[in-house]
């Protein structure tokens, strides 16, 4: 068998530089796009009866993109196209976008975490074969990090934590009071949304540090 020695050496740098990073707190950035989750009440509205989704790229927690898109409208009867369905279906239909979107659209969601929804923003969802009106569901979604068990052992950490986050770079700051999710199908991720990144300068993939309390 032949080796490829530098191919060997880059491996053995790369996960070095992943386990001090993992000792250190240090996790990676994932910006989150607006989005829509849906019911298959809502899906079948919007889609036709007994429609399924297709599948475009797996993300974590069992969740993906897929190819299919639902337009947003507010009560200024401005719209914002092309927002992406992520599946599978859930029990209620949740829309998450960020605040620049709703100087837009005209409407005032609250910053909560995924799924609670109760007296949240109403909004109108247009789709290629129906309309479906949201009395509620509508949300800036906190920003949050998912980690592993393992990640969260090593680091002392535990589901439903608040920890705060260390930006550097070329815009240094801190985010305050970001919850942690712990899941054993997560990634070891931090989400934001597009405000945050760029009120930051972060990009996918970029690196930030946790400061437990």
């Amino acid at each position: 068998m032949i080796y490829d020695e530098k191919a060997i050496i880059d491996a053995v740098k790369l996960a070095i530089n992943e386990y001090s990073a993992e000792r250190s707190g240090e996790i990676k950035v994932g910006v989150s796009q607006r989005h829509v989750h849906l019911s298959r009440e809502d899906l079948d509205t919007l889609f036709g009866k007994g429609y399924e989704l297709t599948v475009k790229k797996i993300l974590m927690g069992r969740e993906y993109a897929s190819d299919e898109f639902v337009t947003l409208v507010g009560p200024s009867l401005k719209s914002i196209e092309k927002v992406r369905v992520l599946g599978p279906v859930r029990n209620k239909t949740q829309v998450e976008i960020s605040r620049t979107d709703t100087f837009l659209l005209k409407v005032s969601p609250p910053v909560r975490p995924s799924g609670c929804l109760e007296g949240s923003e109403k909004l109108v969802l247009v789709g290629p074969k129906g309309t479906v009106y949201l009395n509620e569901g509508v949300i800036i979604a906190n920003r949050h990090i998912h980690l592993t068990p393992e990640y969260a052992s090593v680091h002392g950490i535990s589901d439903g934590d608040y920890v705060d986050v260390e930006v550097s770079g070329i815009k240094p700051t801190r985010f305050y009071d970001v919850q942690v999710r712990i899941r054993d199908d997560f990634n070891v991720e931090m989400h934001i949304d597009t405000d945050d990144a760029n009120s930051a300068g972060l990009r996918n993939g970029d690196p930030v540090r946790i400061i437990k309390k």
